[in-house]
């Protein structure tokens, strides 16, 4: 069994000026939710045996913030072609994960996470929670029959989680409130 946790990178900052999208930085309540889903992640017991993660800063800095939650170094590997990927992109990026790995997390952007866990997934109302929105900091957790990473295919995962900040605490939905 092989087990695909795939997490959005926490809310950004659209005021901070930077040149380029890929410097964009977390704002304070991305900080909070990353904070926030690391410390939920350790209290459920979810491991990773890797990390796979677009090396943009809004993603480094959920990472690190994710670990603090956490109270672990999640030692990410840091790869560019996770970088605003596609969902065939991503499935290309599973086949290659080391068949050791038994529980991988990749950290990324969406629109192709959300596809991604969309194609990988039959109907179900986690999934139809999926495709109403994957907000950031959000993480879905998937399950596959599959021994090796290159016979997972799509709609063979089972959605064993899908947890968005907001179900954690309320003020990090999206009216703050």
């Amino acid at each position: 069994m092989k087990t695909l946790i795939l997490l959005r990178h926490a809310k950004s900052g659209w005021d901070d000026p930077v040149a380029r999208d890929f410097d964009r930085p977390l704002n304070p309540r991305g900080q909070r939710a990353a904070v926030t889903m690391g410390r939920h992640l350790r209290t459920i017991g979810l491991e990773f045996d890797r990390v796979v993660a677009s090396p943009a800063a809004r993603v480094t800095e959920t990472l690190e913030h994710l670990a603090t939650g956490y109270g672990s170094d999640l030692a990410p590997v840091w790869d560019q072609r996770v970088y605003l990927a596609s969902a065939a992109t991503l499935l290309d990026l599973v086949h290659e994960m080391p068949e050791a790995a038994g529980t991988v997390l990749i950290a990324g952007h969406n629109p192709g996470l959300e596809e991604l866990v969309l194609a990988l997934v039959p109907d179900g109302a986690l999934r139809h929670n999926v495709a109403l929105k994957f907000p950031t900091a959000a993480l879905a957790e998937i399950e596959f029959e599959a021994d090796r990473w290159e016979d997972v295919e799509p709609g063979d995962g089972a959605l064993v989680r899908f947890i968005r900040p907001r179900d954690l605490d309320p003020s990090l939905g999206p009216d703050g409130s």
